[in-house]
């Protein structure tokens, strides 16, 4: 494997996209916990537009503490898994469609669709590591954001979504849905840890996009 890139390495779960279906918090997938949460950012056009440069540009993430590294440009198109042969390995050359970048008021490139990046996460004085693919990208009026599932490495399998939200009544909101278990049996032994940790980043992942944070 190539140092750090994951570019020939899929996702460690099935269910791409399924953080985005409507009944998720009732039919989940199999074997994995649901959650949603959301928290209100301020309202108006402004707002809106300066949440979503923050969240495109791993705002929500670094502004919980997490280190993003080792992040590798994505395709540009949504992430469909590998191509693979006859003999059921990855082919050795990948499609690449390469859309424009764009880039937050830092010059941070925007997450795009294949993304790739190792989000270190720090909890109780250890720092452990976590592999993550961009899987889709949200980009619609009065909706932007982005969904990353879990790769081999990483603590739990699963998939996150990260939206910011301009509703019809002025308003600005981060929302956060997800599904996730721990990957491997050592980390099924750790799953009440793993639960807590979750919640706590959760708290900090609501505050971070928030203005008093800036404050």
């Amino acid at each position: 494997m190539r140092r750090s890139t994951f570019t020939d390495q899929p996702v460690s779960y099935g269910a791409i996209g399924g953080t985005m279906a409507p009944d998720l918090m009732s039919f989940p997938p199999a074997g994995y916990r649901p959650a949603t949460h959301s928290t209100q950012l301020g309202s108006g056009a402004e707002r809106f537009a300066s949440a979503s440069a923050a969240l495109m540009t791993w705002g929500v993430q670094r502004g919980s503490g997490i280190e993003v590294t080792d992040t590798n440009q994505g395709t540009g198109e949504q992430y469909h898994g590998l191509l693979f042969g006859a003999d059921g390995a990855p082919l050795p050359e990948q499609p690449q469609h390469h859309g424009d970048e764009r880039f937050g008021p830092d010059g941070t490139p925007y997450i795009t669709p294949g993304m790739t990046a190792v989000l270190h996460i720090t909890a109780w004085k250890k720092t452990v590591t976590a592999p993550v693919r961009v899987v889709f990208v949200v980009d619609e009026p009065g909706c932007v954001g982005f969904g990353y599932g879990t790769m081999e490495g990483h603590p739990e399998s699963g998939e996150v979504v990260f939206l910011v939200e301009h509703r019809e009544d002025d308003s600005v909101w981060l929302v956060i849905r997800s599904f996730s278990k721990p990957s491997t049996r050592g980390w099924r032994l750790l799953a009440p840890l793993l639960r807590a940790q979750q919640r706590a980043y959760t708290k900090r992942y609501l505050r971070a996009l928030h203005p008093a944070a800036a404050a």
